[in-house]
């Protein structure tokens, strides 16, 4: 999902630019304004957006869950210390989620992180988001893929 600017909230602060580790965003000089020059190369990262103080930078939605032409909402709160996604897919339903956004320690400024308990080494390292499935509300974990077909040289076809 590459990132795109909203050119009227953009104020052309420079924090997307500084941030961005593919080095996709730049300021434009005519109109003094961030624009992603190369939105296929975007590392989807998101750091641009999550860097933005004016929440000027949001995303597209791919298709295979966002209906055609529908964006990603996304909306960074300073002061709560998280970054929410609003996520609208082909059923109709609805789902908001929300992350922190900080570095500063376990719970405090995001006091509902504290009754949490705090990652280990290996949930840091592993591939599930945090607290997932549980709040995906997926009752015994995520799927697994099918195999299918013939199995050739430990590849299924």
């Amino acid at each position: 999902m590459s990132t795109f600017v909203y050119m009227t909230r953009c104020d052309g602060c420079g924090h997307c630019v500084d941030i961005c580790p593919s080095d996709i965003m730049h300021i434009d000089k005519t109109i003094r304004r961030a624009v992603n020059i190369e939105p296929n190369f975007c590392w989807e990262c998101y750091s641009c957006v999550k860097a933005c103080p004016q929440n000027a930078i949001d995303v597209r939605g791919y298709a295979d869950f966002a209906p055609m032409g529908h964006k990603v909402r996304v909306l960074r709160e300073e002061a709560k210390g998280t970054i929410s996604w609003k996520i609208k897919f082909r059923n109709g339903t609805i789902k908001t989620f929300v992350s922190p956004i900080t570095t500063k320690p376990w719970g405090k400024c995001i006091p509902k992180l504290a009754e949490k308990k705090v990652p280990t080494k290996k949930d840091l390292e592993s591939q599930l988001l945090y607290n997932e499935p549980e709040y995906l509300k997926i009752d015994g974990g995520l799927p697994e893929m099918e195999k299918v077909g013939k199995l050739k040289q430990g590849v299924y076809y």
